[in-house]
Formats: structure tokens, C-alpha cells, sequence
């Protein structure tokens, strides 16, 4: 079990100036993980790790010396532009790297002149989906989205009877998965029209989604459950999930077997896993509010209980066409908090995707569904912040908007902070809405 250490110290500092910033979501107590190389470049992708405004290219930080034997034979399995070897490994090799980089790269290091020739920085870098993602499970754990929603079509019985008994999930698709910087064009299909016939074009009700996404460290066996005492084992870190939502595509294909083209053509992450290590110091207790059904045995255990939840803000930024033009910043829409949102923790959901049997595999990726907040201003897709889209959200530049409109630009954000811890973030997760591609005639 890993708990709080030297590396997490709120007092540390870096001979990397910009990781000392207090707003920056890299300072050196976070320490996230991804995959990079030169921009321009034609070379593969390579591990990297954020600190500050700067990446440590860890393939040249073995060949410096700097990282432990174990450590440096897990980043030399993976395959290139892919961590799954990496993760694979389990927390003891992460925990290798991040005490190892945690003190080259500290004020004072007698490493820093082997490390600094190994800093490349983020402005000169490009970004990659950070490993190979064979699954891709999206859940519905958000309670306050679970209700609202609920709410649009069944007014009177807003949740199904087994939301409070099963964390909720369904597969989605690996291919469309893009990371941050990812531009898509409106999807096309099938919508409702009169009398139960459908019209096909662009789609009208383009939505986001707010969410979390949990990286799988290593796998496990088919045939194998992963108890609740184990599970946190089987987790490598989280990044932002912008799971897109055609609306009106949906409406017409989720019956009866869920969605399919409503949400198959784009997903988008933030590049940077930030690990189950350094978020230790934002766990929080899973609490059940009284009269709340308490989970089967299965979904239960005394360290859920007591460090299960995440204290992590999460917030939802929009830049329109028209903003971007006349050089506005992206506004912010809503704000929610991770430990209030969610209905089911991490490990809760892993424990259930496996107790039939199901094989999870190192970078497998698990969404947890939209995570909005419990009051109306917390929503966190369009759908809930418009009423269903009865209500224009107004903009500070006089623009209104029910759904996404082409050119718009969705950004999620995400840190946490806690009195005596480093605030550490998660950076961008943006994405941005291009024209439906026309079809041949």
C-alpha cells in the first residue's frame, strides 16, 4: 500500500524555475507521464514527463544514468510511442521513477547537470495518446448527471432501480480516441424526424461530456476477478476524458441496445497520466449519505471506505470561433468536485468490470461518465446546463449557445489542492468542432 512521502513535500523545489509557479499543474510533487517528440519531427514518440513548462525525455535520462536499473528495463520494453510495458510493471517500478526524477530534479541536486541536457521544452514538443488503448469501457457513475438527465425523460423516476446497486458502464470504441489538440467533424446520421421517420444529416445537438479517465496499470487474468483490496493495485493514473455526445443521433438509436454513431466518432484525453501517486494526498473517504443503499460485499472494503474518493476540481471552458478571432480567452462554463460527483470510486468500478472474469490489460481505459455537480450551474455537459437545450446559455461576448456549433473549442481542466500539499493539475483537454464532411452525391 503506498502512502504519502518525501516526494510529495509541499516545501520542495525545483532547479526547474517554471515548476515552482504556484499555478502550475506540473510542479515537481506531480510528475505525470505521456508521450512526446520534437514538433516537426518525424521520429517516434517517446516517454516523456511534465515538469513545469519542460518534458524529461526519460530515454535520455537512462542513457544519463539517472533512473534505476528496473525502472530503465521497463521504459526499454515498451514498444515504440507505447507505455503499455511500462504500466504493466505495477506501482513498484512507477514509484522507482517518480523517487528517482523526484530527486535529480530537486533544488540542489548533484544530478541536475546529468538531467538538464535531458529537458526538452512543452512549447517545442507534440503530444500523443500516451499507450495502446485495446478497451475502452465508458461508465455512468456520475449521480447529479445520472438525475438530471433522468429527470429530461422521466420526470417522475429519474434513476432505474439498479443505478444505486451497479456502477453502470457499456464499451466504447478505441479507434476515435484522440488527445488533446484533437479537431473533429460533426458527426452525421440518422435523427428522429415525424411519424417515427427519420431524417439523416449533420447532427444538431453536439454535446460534450466532463469526465475522468482511469488508466489500467497491470491486468489481470481471464477468468480472475480483482478484489476490492486489490484493485487500487490495478490502477496506473487519470487523465480528462471529453466524451462527445451526438444528442439527437442518440435519442433515435440508444433503444434498446444504448449508444452506437452518438458517440463512437471522437473521444478525447489530456496527454499527461497523472498517477495514482501523486494524487495521495487528495484522497478523501467514500461516504454513502444515510438511507443510501450500501454496496454488496464485493464493492466493499475498509480502505474504500476510508481513501476510496478523489478531491479533484474539474472544470468545463468553451472558446467560440468568434472568441478565438478576436482574441478572447475561453470562458468558463461550470465547475463540480470529483468526491461529490461520483457515485462509485475508482477501484469499485475496476472490481466490477472484473468479477464475471473479464480480462483488463495494461492501458485498458475506463471513463467514468459525466461528473456534474449537484447544483443546476454544475452540469456538466449542455444538455443539462440548456434544460435539454430549452434554455440559451448566454456568453460574456453576447454569444448563446444550446449545443456546439462548428469552430468551437471545448477545453477541460482539472487540479487538485488541499492546505499543506502543492495544487497539481492535469492540463488541457481541449478539442475542437469541425463542419460535418459532405457527402458525395
Amino acid at each position: 500500500m503506498y502512502r504519502i512521502d518525501d516526494t510529495h513535500d509541499a516545501s520542495l523545489t525545483s532547479w526547474v524555475e517554471s515548476a515552482n509557479a504556484p499555478a502550475t499543474d506540473f510542479p515537481i510533487q506531480n510528475l505525470p507521464i505521456g508521450m512526446f517528440r520534437r514538433a516537426g519531427s518525424a521520429e517516434g514518440f517517446r516517454p516523456g514527463v511534465a515538469i513545469g513548462d519542460q518534458v524529461v525525455d526519460l530515454l535520455a535520462a537512462a542513457d544519463a544514468g539517472v533512473l534505476p536499473d528496473d525502472v530503465v528495463a521497463a521504459l526499454r520494453a515498451c514498444a515504440p510511442g507505447q507505455l503499455n510495458a511500462f504500466m504493466a510493471q505495477g506501482r513498484g517500478v512507477r514509484v522507482g521513477l517518480r523517487r528517482a526524477l523526484s530527486q535529480a530534479l530537486r533544488q540542489g541536486s548533484a544530478q541536475q547537470a546529468r538531467l538538464q541536457p535531458c529537458l526538452v521544452a512543452q512549447s517545442a514538443v507534440e503530444l500523443a495518446v500516451p499507450c495502446r488503448i485495446d478497451g475502452y469501457t465508458d461508465f455512468y457513475t456520475g449521480i447529479h448527471h445520472a438525475t438530471s438527465v433522468g429527470k429530461l425523460f422521466r420526470p417522475d423516476n429519474p434513476l432505474m432501480p439498479n443505478y444505486k446497486w451497479v456502477p453502470i458502464g457499456y464499451h466504447g470504441r478505441t479507434s476515435s480516441i484522440g488527445v488533446s489538440g484533437q479537431s473533429f467533424h460533426r458527426p452525421q446520421g440518422q435523427i428522429k424526424g415525424a411519424a417515427d421517420v427519420p431524417e439523416f444529416g449533420p447532427c444538431r445537438r453536439l454535446d460534450y461530456e466532463l469526465e475522468l479517465g482511469a488508466f489500467v496499470g497491470p491486468g489481470n487474468s481471464l477468468g480472475r476477478p480483482v478484489p476490492m483490496a486489490e484493485a487500487e493495485e490495478h490502477l496506473f493514473g487519470l487523465v480528462l476524458l471529453n466524451d462527445w455526445s451526438a444528442r439527437d443521433l442518440q435519442a433515435w438509436e440508444y433503444q434498446p441496445l444504448g449508444p452506437f454513431l452518438a458517440k463512437n466518432f471522437a473521444t478525447t484525453i489530456s496527454p499527461w497520466i497523472v498517477t495514482m501517486e501523486a494524487l495521495e494526498p487528495f484522497r478523501a473517504p467514500f461516504v454513502r449519505a444515510e438511507g443510501e443503499p450500501q454496496p454488496l460485499p464485493y464493492l466493499d472494503g475498509a480502505e474504500n471506505r476510508e481513501r476510496g474518493a478523489l478531491d479533484l476540481e474539474l472544470e468545463v471552458w468553451l472558446q467560440t470561433a468568434a472568441m478565438r478571432e478576436a482574441g478572447l480567452p475561453p470562458e468558463r462554463l461550470m465547475r463540480s468536485n470529483f468526491k461529490d460527483a461520483a457515485y462509485w470510486t475508482l477501484a469499485q468500478m475496476l472490481a466490477h468490470h472484473t468479477i464475471n472474469g473479464c480480462n483488463l490489460q495494461p492501458g485498458d481505459l475506463l471513463g467514468t461518465g459525466t461528473q456534474s455537480g449537484p447544483s443546476p450551474e454544475q452540469g456538466g455537459s449542455l444538455l443539462e446546463l440548456t434544460a435539454g437545450g430549452k434554455q440559451e446559455l448566454r456568453l460574456s461576448n453576447g454569444e448563446t449557445r444550446t449545443f456546439l456549433r462548428d469552430g468551437d473549442t471545448v477545453v477541460l481542466r482539472a487540479h487538485a489542492e488541499r492546505p499543506g500539499f502543492r495544487r497539481i493539475g492535469f492540463g488541457d483537454c481541449a478539442g475542437t468542432v469541425l463542419p460535418a464532411v459532405p457527402l458525395s452525391p
